[in-house]
């Protein structure tokens, strides 16, 4: 018997689990599954409203009695350097960029496991294995590339960054980048930000989606840094330069119910049209 998957996305919500940003709270997302032909379009309109991927599951936060996760991302047409991004620029400036299907190598892979081990030892990543990172770059069924970023200045070439880029018709993804912990002063995870707002404008795309920003964490506080960003709250996307108080919201009455979430949703039209 041959089945069919439905037209409309079905949503389910996680169970609440300790929040890896901010301490005491507890999160919980909002989810659904992204596969079949229409996949790209799914993720090009839920992307538009604060989703992100992971594999062929599309999340977005949905916590009890916290609002702080917010998705941001960079207008590529209003964006300017800081003097310290400009000085990353040039600090690095001797990496080799390469664009590649989504395909995990032994080289990502050891370039990962250094990262998680100096930057998240404790985190939910921590234990990933060859495989599961294999799945975590493979499993896409989006339109994805893998950014290297390679120093071949010295006598052997050297894997200094990766990141799983989705391209959206809107703009780039960052779903997932990391980068080698020797070159702690190079600041490499702001200069991949800063090259794929390079690649964005060389391909006329007008955002560059960088996750969440959480304002009070230390690991997520550092998207604030760039300009022209905006992020995506009350069902619509603001930017954050003007005046607009972040700070995290825990009142219980904060949070509109998970079926008024649902609802708010718009969904692409996927019906075939007529001939």
């Amino acid at each position: 018997m041959r089945h069919t998957l439905p037209v409309a996305p079905q949503f389910y919500v996680t169970a609440p689990q300790t929040c890896p940003y901010l301490d005491g709270r507890r999160e919980r997302k909002l989810f659904t599954a992204l596969q079949g032909e229409h996949a790209n379009t799914l993720n090009n309109t839920l992307s538009k409203q604060g989703f992100r991927r992971s594999q062929n599951v599309l999340y977005r936060p949905s916590c009890a009695e916290c609002s702080a996760c917010l998705s941001a991302r960079i207008r590529v047409a209003d964006f300017e350097p800081s003097k310290s991004q400009r000085r990353c620029l040039k600090r690095n400036n001797m990496l080799e960029r390469e664009a590649t299907s989504p395909w995990a190598t032994e080289d990502q892979f050891d370039l990962f496991r250094r990262y998680l081990d100096d930057r998240h030892a404790d985190g939910g990543m921590a234990d990933m294995d060859i495989f599961e990172f294999a799945a975590m770059i493979e499993e896409t069924p989006v339109k994805s590339r893998v950014i290297e970023y390679w120093d071949r200045s010295g006598e052997e070439p050297e894997l200094i960054a990766t990141c799983l880029t989705d391209v959206l018709d809107d703009g780039l993804s960052m779903v997932y980048s990391f980068y080698t912990p020797e070159r702690a002063r190079a600041s490499l995870g702001t200069y991949i930000i800063l090259d794929h707002v390079k690649i964005a404008q060389e391909a006329g795309l007008p955002y560059v989606y960088l996750g969440y920003w959480v304002p009070g964490s230390s690991k997520m506080g550092y998207k604030a840094n760039f300009k022209a960003l905006e992020v995506f709250r009350g069902a619509e996307w603001e930017d954050i330069a003007d005046g607009t108080d972040y700070s995290a919201d825990t009142h219980p009455l904060s949070v509109d119910p998970i079926a008024e979430q649902v609802a708010r949703i718009s969904l692409p039209d996927t019906r075939p049209t007529e001939g």
